[in-house]
């Protein structure tokens, strides 16, 4: 299963802002306030030059694309997908990304980052309407089940975070049962609500070249 594995702190650093590829640890947050989100490389202190209109919007698609954890080839697929649907086709891009299994673990709160749900996903560590499921890229519909499974709730992870899920950040458009580890996708998310600042209309903009 392809999925980049390099240094994510440099990728953050390359698009001046904070992914959240990685969980607030003080000494990765340490870094990204002292780089000041500073380009990586010897040429990350010039400042003043002229970005491109195709810069912008390829900038805009690669924040995008590294925020989900998604490869090119698969982004343009969904990108394919979001432009023969009824509706604003950026908005459909996000809501299919959203729709992710993997994201779908992140924004009930049981992962602290995107890369590590798709790992608990991998794992095998998910129910998703009672049926074992360890596809991240799955497309979830309203109503779904998303469940920590049975055998998966002895892990100390799970048990930590069992503890631990009154602190953790859950999107508004779904619910949690903490007793037993479960979410319920409600309804569909609003463009407001999945809070990641992109111009989506500029990722529209580079594929449509």
């Amino acid at each position: 299963m392809a999925r980049y594995t390099g240094p994510v702190v440099k990728l953050m650093r390359r698009e001046g802002m904070d992914l959240g590829l990685k969980s607030a640890r003080a000494s990765v947050m340490e870094t990204l306030n002292r780089k000041g989100y500073q380009p990586p490389g010897p040429h990350g202190q010039r400042r003043g030059r002229k970005v491109s209109e195709y810069g912008l919007q390829l900038r805009e698609k690669q924040k995008c694309r590294r925020t989900y954890g998604v490869l090119e080839k698969q982004f343009r697929r969904y990108f394919e997908v979001a432009e023969k649907r009824p509706g604003v086709t950026g908005e459909n891009l996000l809501l299919l990304l959203e729709m992710r299994l993997d994201n779908i673990v992140y924004r009930l709160g049981f992962a602290e980052t995107r890369a590590q749900a798709r790992q608990l996903v991998v794992h095998g560590h998910f129910d998703v309407n009672g049926q074992k499921l360890d596809i991240p890229s799955y497309r979830c519909k309203v109503g779904d089940v998303i469940s920590v499974r049975e055998s998966s709730r002895g892990n100390s992870y799970f048990q930590t975070l069992q503890l631990d899920m009154s602190h953790r950040t859950i999107a508004p458009w779904v619910a949690v049962t903490t007793s037993n580890l479960s979410g319920r996708i409600d309804r569909m998310p609003g463009r407001e609500e999945i809070g990641i600042e992109f111009n989506e209309q500029l990722i529209v903009e580079y594929y449509s070249r």
